[in-house]
């Protein structure tokens, strides 16, 4: 009987020193490195639309929005890149290259079709051990549909919004976004089969 080929795990050591040489960007969880794909042009306008509202409304405050390229360690086996990230007051870093944030206070995932159910559940189940999350925010692309869990005392509050006159309150970070501002310039419609 032929054996399968051993997978090969890495360190989180190993995983920093390798994405912070790489071309293109990698997730880490629990001893496997993860290649991540591009992003479709509603991925995209989504991010960005959030990215702008949100750093507009907080340019006078002492938060800092990230979009995709600041990385996030939420549990000691977990690196993720995040689509948009806030971090208020002093922010903390893994190390000295300050390329790795260990204290967002609101996180973005806008929903891709393949990393719909990880994002909901294993990214999220890492993203509560962090103990600065209070909001989680989860975008379809396809339909106005925005997801939010907001952390009460130790328990998550979940409120799902549909309507583009919609308004996402994040009292966190004392910021207001519509959905009509989120899906501005995306094509939306109500059923695509199979889609998130």
């Amino acid at each position: 009987m032929a054996s399968l080929p051993a997978q090969t795990l890495f360190t989180p050591e190993e995983y920093i020193t390798q994405e912070r040489k790489a071309l293109y960007k990698s997730e880490y969880l629990d001893g496997q490195i993860f290649a991540m794909s591009g992003a479709s042009r509603a991925h995209s306008l989504i991010t960005s639309n959030i990215s702008n509202r949100l750093y507009n409304q907080l340019m006078e405050s002492d938060c800092e929005v990230h979009s995709s390229d600041m990385r996030v360690q939420p549990s000691p086996i977990a690196y993720f890149y995040s689509d948009v990230v806030v971090a208020c007051g002093e922010p903390r870093f893994e190390d000295d290259v300050f390329d790795t944030l260990l204290n967002p206070i609101v996180i973005v995932e806008v929903l891709s079709p393949s990393t719909a159910a990880y994002d909901r559940e294993e990214k999220f189940s890492h993203y509560k051990q962090l103990t600065s999350l209070q909001d989680y925010i989860l975008v379809s692309q396809y339909k106005f549909c925005v997801e939010h869990y907001c952390r009460q005392d130790r328990q998550w509050e979940h409120t799902e919004f549909r309507a583009p006159e919609d308004v996402l309150t994040l009292t966190s970070i004392g910021c207001k976004i519509s959905l009509r501002d989120i899906y501005m310039r995306v094509i939306v419609t109500e059923s695509r089969g199979g889609h998130p």
